[in-house]
């Protein structure tokens, strides 16, 4: 018997978590898998779908200019379900916490369709942050009937809020997408220069801060802050930095006055992902208040400060691959020189070895998730044991 299964994602990273999962749905024999993004990051979603090879059953374009949050989820809450309607799915599958994720969550729960939640179990514990994140996932861990935890550690609070679903744990998909295209530029010398040409010039003699920034708890303040803090290390003349400026006005207003002209500073627009991974992969360190960045470096070896207080990734900090600094604009300076000088101290052949140790997956998320929704057994994911601190990676060991 076939299982008709929907998957629904609107943003890119929603689209990155998504993709190789769908696509090994895509070869399931006893799945039907029919596809549906809402669009909300147009052209950086239409690059993430052409690098897996997907083409969606239903594309519903709901973005337009200046958007509220409620504005979106009614837009979205209707178009769905007259997709649900029309393509009767058994399983509605979605991932994370975003509006697109939530509002289809609710949409299939009105129709009393089984709900699937890909990186399920993500806590902070502060509906303030990140914000709205946090309820989005409570939400949707409450409707779902089968979770899909990236971590024991996720696996453990959702068991303790007494929820009623099945939880497996998986390892993150994020994992299994990186490797994929981490594989694609190792492999092909010519895409790898193709992709370095594109990317600004940049000197070898200094090394590359990667920053991104896009959550709304900052706007305002914060994101001055932190942009102040990039000009105080740009004046510097220690680092380079490298920013692909987020579209929404809200950052780059602040982002463009404050650092327009400021020296060492690539003001560049956001990447498509291959471009991305590759600029993780040249960056020295990463300087974030992205999540799914703090799961994705370990992979590479990249050391990552993440601009936020409190942060739903737990493990990343307790294996010492993370470490936070807020939005203060000298904890910001103070914890990118600190972690500068001791990479300067490290020997540069250990100092260059990946970190094979990720608290997040081992690649296999997908064929788990795919597996039980086919009905098969599965051997959950378990991580490896983290290791000293003493015995780290020096890159690792620069931000602890």
């Amino acid at each position: 018997m076939t299982t008709r299964i929907l998957s629904i994602f609107g943003t890119r990273p929603e689209a990155i978590k998504m993709a190789p999962l769908v696509h090994l749905l895509s070869r399931e024999a006893d799945i039907e898998s029919i596809v549906c993004v809402t669009g909300q990051h147009r052209a950086m979603l239409d690059q993430v779908l052409s690098i897996f090879e997907i083409t969606p059953t239903v594309d519903l374009s709901v973005m337009t200019e200046n958007q509220s949050l409620n504005g979106l989820a009614g837009r979205m809450l209707s178009a769905l379900d007259d997709v649900l309607v029309e393509h009767a799915p058994d399983r509605v599958l979605v991932h994370g916490d975003t509006t697109t994720a939530t509002t289809a969550a609710m949409a299939a729960f009105h129709r009393r369709i089984p709900v699937a939640h890909v990186e399920a179990g993500l806590r902070t514990g502060d509906l303030a942050s990140p914000w709205p994140e946090e309820m989005n996932r409570r939400v949707i861990d409450v409707i779902s009937d089968l979770m899909f935890a990236p971590t024991p550690s996720a696996r453990d609070k959702l068991q303790a809020e007494s929820l009623s679903g099945r939880i497996v744990v998986t390892g993150n998909t994020v994992i299994d997408a990186l490797r994929v295209i981490a594989q694609k530029i190792e492999a092909d010398p010519a895409l790898r220069a193709r992709l370095d040409a594109a990317l600004p010039t940049l000197d070898p003699a200094l090394p590359v801060l990667l920053v991104t920034g896009h959550r709304r708890e900052n706007f305002g303040d914060g994101f001055e802050q932190i942009c102040g803090a990039l000009h105080d290390l740009a004046r510097t003349n220690r680092i380079q930095i490298v920013y692909p400026v987020h579209l929404n006005p809200q950052v780059q207003e602040p982002v463009n006055a404050i650092l327009g002209d400021a020296p060492n500073v690539h003001l560049i627009p956001p990447l498509d992902y291959l471009s991305f991974v590759r600029l993780m992969q040249r960056a020295a360190i990463i300087l974030t208040d992205s999540g799914g960045i703090q799961e994705e470096a370990p992979s590479l070896g990249k050391p990552v400060l993440v601009m936020r207080e409190v942060t739903e990734r737990s493990e990343a900090v307790e294996a010492g691959t993370v470490r936070l600094v807020g939005t203060n604009r000298k904890a910001i300076r103070n914890g990118v020189l600190s972690c500068l000088e001791r990479l300067a101290m490290a020997d540069p052949a250990a100092a260059s070895a990946t970190f094979d140790i990720n608290p997040y997956g081992d690649g296999h998320a997908c064929e788990r998730i795919a597996g039980v929704l086919a009905g098969r057994d599965v051997h959950e994911f378990e991580p490896m044991p983290v290791k000293a601190r003493g015995n780290v990676s020096p890159l690792f060991r620069a931000i602890a």
